[in-house]
């Protein structure tokens, strides 16, 4: 039977919090195969790392930095000093295989090494039940193509490495290695079901037009050959000028741009991050000149309920016994709804009812949805459940 413990840990000291949380998520687990774990960076992530080990000795590790806290039946963790969350998982049925690899100039490479190194660390020699994969913010997409080359289209779920501000402090980590630039996987052998709910859980808009200029795949530079930060304005009547900079991150959390998928099951948000002097804007994923973008909308009070309603869904999705919900809830979303976080912990508690859960806040998301095409998206929520 799969099983799953969570702890958490607000300690000052990096190593004495690992240890703390790793021992709390152990408790009355037998024979853990893997760990999920997501902190601060402020904490020394090596440190952490030995903490963690010490009390999940030979338990393989996987996880990344967190955007100002994380969330369990606790409710909404932080702390001055830094927070870790480690959610262990036991099923005498299951392998994992974790392993890591650098960017060394070609993401794709990194992530057929990575998929290659995974399936040997398990034992196997063939593709998983599903995986879970972490990389920092940039080159996910390719990170993602690698592995998929490798395996084939298996389903995923997973998010990005997050800081406090946005200032590239983010760091992936597993029982191996501490890194900043690169893609860590989780590949898990199972007979037990997984079941992800990938939404932005945004309205759309009647404002759409065609993507017609991109600059380094993620520099949104035209939409209808009008600059796009033109044409964003435009949509929402607002000057230009005035969403310029970091203005622009701040002024779409609430109305982002979205990619439906080939067959519509899924709206994928892309979220503008900053307003160019020349008009354009930097997107926290990758755009395909020809492709329509929507605006989409969302206030505050449904970026809240959303948490709840999304959980509802997964629950009501993946139906049977539920063992454990991996969590993976947007930092932007998360900054958005600022002060009003324990609302989110709230919903999500009562959701989950006595199901122990790990929530992390990530600058970008994974997962899929019926056609069980993987996607790289922002400003969303990935919410996953394991059988039990």
């Amino acid at each position: 039977m799969f099983k799953a413990g969570v702890g958490t840990s607000i300690a000052a000291d990096a190593f004495t919090a690992g240890k703390e949380a790793a021992a709390k998520a152990f408790e009355g687990l037998e024979g853990a195969k893997m760990a999920f774990a997501y902190a601060s960076c402020a904490y020394d992530l090596d440190a952490m790392m030995a903490g963690i080990k010490e009390s999940l000795p030979g338990v393989p590790v996987i996880g990344n930095t967190s955007f100002t806290g994380v969330i369990t039946q606790d409710g909404y963790i932080s702390g001055d000093d830094g927070f870790v969350g480690v959610m262990a998982q036991a099923d005498p049925d299951m392998a994992v295989g974790i392993a890591c690899a650098l960017n060394e100039g070609d993401p794709v490479a990194a992530g057929r090494k990575v998929a290659m190194d995974a399936m040997a660390k398990a034992g196997k020699d063939a593709a998983p039940a599903y995986f879970y994969m972490v990389a920092p913010p940039g080159a996910e997409e390719f990170f993602l193509k690698g592995i998929t080359e490798v395996i084939g289209r298996v389903p995923f779920f997973g998010g990005s490495a997050a800081d406090n501000s946005i200032a590239g402090e983010w760091k992936v980590f597993t029982d191996e290695c501490v890194f900043a630039d690169g893609v860590a996987v989780a590949f898990f052998y199972t007979d037990k079901k997984m079941t992800n709910k990938f939404t932005g859980a945004y309205r759309e808009t009647g404002d759409m037009g065609i993507i017609t200029k991109v600059a380094d795949n993620r520099c949104l530079q035209e939409i209808d050959g009008v600059p796009a930060l033109e044409k964003y304005a435009d949509w929402r009547g607002l000057d230009p000028e005035t969403i310029k900079g970091g203005n622009l991150l701040v002024a779409t959390i609430t109305s982002p741009l979205g990619v439906k998928d080939r067959l519509g099951d899924l709206v994928a948000i892309r979220h503008p991050m900053n307003g160019n002097d020349d008009m354009s804007m930097n997107i926290g994923n990758k755009l395909t000149v020809g492709t329509a973008v929507i605006r989409m909308e969302g206030s505050v009070d449904e970026l809240i309920d959303s948490t709840g309603k999304t959980l509802a869904e997964l629950k009501e999705k993946a139906g049977g016994k539920i063992g454990a919900f991996h969590l993976v809830h947007c930092g932007g979303r998360r900054a958005g709804i600022g002060d009003r976080i324990g609302e989110v912990a709230e919903q999500l508690k009562k959701e989950a009812g006595d199901v122990p859960f790990l929530c992390e806040f990530t600058f970008g998301e994974y997962g899929f949805e019926q056609d069980g095409l993987n996607t790289c998206g922002g400003l969303m929520l990935s919410f996953t459940a394991f059988a039990e």
